[in-house]
């Protein structure tokens, strides 16, 4: 998919959709037990039913991450999953078919993007999900519901760690590794959004895009070691972690003292806040806050053009094992998404 121009604000869309009573069944892509990608598979299983606060939703399309995939191959939160078959997925666009009361603001109809507790609930891979009403916010009308579908939990996992964790801000430097990721290239807008001198890595053939997305430099981790041209940055936000090269190691040593040290990938570099310590940089994890709130402002931010979401390749529901092969070759730019249902 071409990216996005830039485009002036406009009104989101606030008149609902008709909808139907939900079925019984619905189509999802559920896995049995981990596994490969063929342990994904298309299967006929039930509607879930809200309860209190949460919103039942139709799904139209659905993100595809790497917890995702590193759920189904038995890592991840697969350790959190009661019982089989589940399907997987976070992060969707869709629309509300039946909300807590009468007149609860996102009514039956609205138009809606958010994020579900998986595994505490069934995933997104799904025709219809369960999801917390304050974990959603309103589709932005611009952007349909596949690119909508794509935005949840990579654009939220990226102001976590740029706006509320490195507070970025005018003047500062920022080293973004794996920025051509869904993660990445959101988290290159939002640091140049708000002034910082962002410095991205990737490769050479996404080095013009993330110029495009706003990276004062680029890195070609392929040619260039990274600490070989550059020093004293004040945050350094780690989408890799030690699973390449010692990314993370490598990394320390390229902040300034009393800069911060961001990973995301945990699992891969355990000991990273005793490496900190030992360079006198501060660290810390991240994971993403489901935050209906923060999502909306990141709508807005989409709806005046200001930051933008790239969908690489959209596959159909029962195509979700060539999405996750596609994934995992790991040269997805920006996002995967599924497409579920009919708008």
């Amino acid at each position: 998919m071409r990216f996005r121009p830039l485009r002036p604000a406009s009104a989101p869309d606030s008149t609902p959709v008709a909808v139907a009573d939900p079925p019984e069944t619905m189509r999802a892509a559920v896995i049995d037990a981990a596994g490969g990608t063929d342990a994904l598979h298309e299967a006929t299983i039930p509607v879930p039913s809200p309860v209190l606060s949460e919103l039942l939703v139709r799904v139209v399309a659905a993100g595809v991450n790497p917890i995702d995939a590193k759920t189904r191959a038995g890592a991840g939160v697969s350790g959190a999953i009661t019982g089989y078959p589940t399907s997987l997925g976070y992060d969707f666009s869709g629309i509300v078919v039946r909300s807590p009361y009468e007149s609860h603001p996102l009514p039956p109809g609205t138009q809606v993007f958010g994020m579900v507790p998986f595994p505490r609930s069934g995933g997104t891979y799904a025709e219809y999900a369960v999801v917390p009403s304050q974990s959603v916010a309103r589709k932005p009308a611009s952007l349909s519901h596949v690119e909508a579908a794509g935005v949840p939990l990579a654009a939220l996992t990226a102001w976590g760690l740029v706006v509320e964790t490195a507070h970025a801000h005018e003047g500062q430097r920022v080293l973004i590794h794996a920025g051509s990721g869904g993660v990445g290239h959101f988290a290159v807008q939002f640091a140049a959004y708000f002034g910082a001198h962002v410095t991205a890595t990737g490769s050479a053939r996404n080095a013009s895009w993330l110029r495009e997305l706003g990276a004062s430099v680029v890195i070609d981790y392929t040619t260039t070691r990274f600490e070989d041209v550059i020093a004293d940055v004040d945050v350094v936000i780690d989408l890799v972690g030690n699973v390449h090269a010692q990314t993370g190691d490598r990394s320390l040593k390229v902040v300034r003292p009393g800069g911060l040290y961001i990973v995301v990938p945990t699992g891969s570099f355990p000991g990273y806040a005793d490496a900190a310590a030992d360079t006198g940089v501060r660290a810390t994890g991240y994971k993403v806050i489901p935050d209906g709130s923060a999502l909306a402002t990141v709508g807005r931010l989409l709806e005046s053009g200001a930051v933008q979401v790239y969908i690489d390749r959209v596959f159909d529901l029962e195509d979700a094992a060539a999405a996750h092969a596609e994934l995992e070759q790991g040269h997805t730019r920006g996002k995967i998404v599924l497409r579920v249902s009919d708008d």
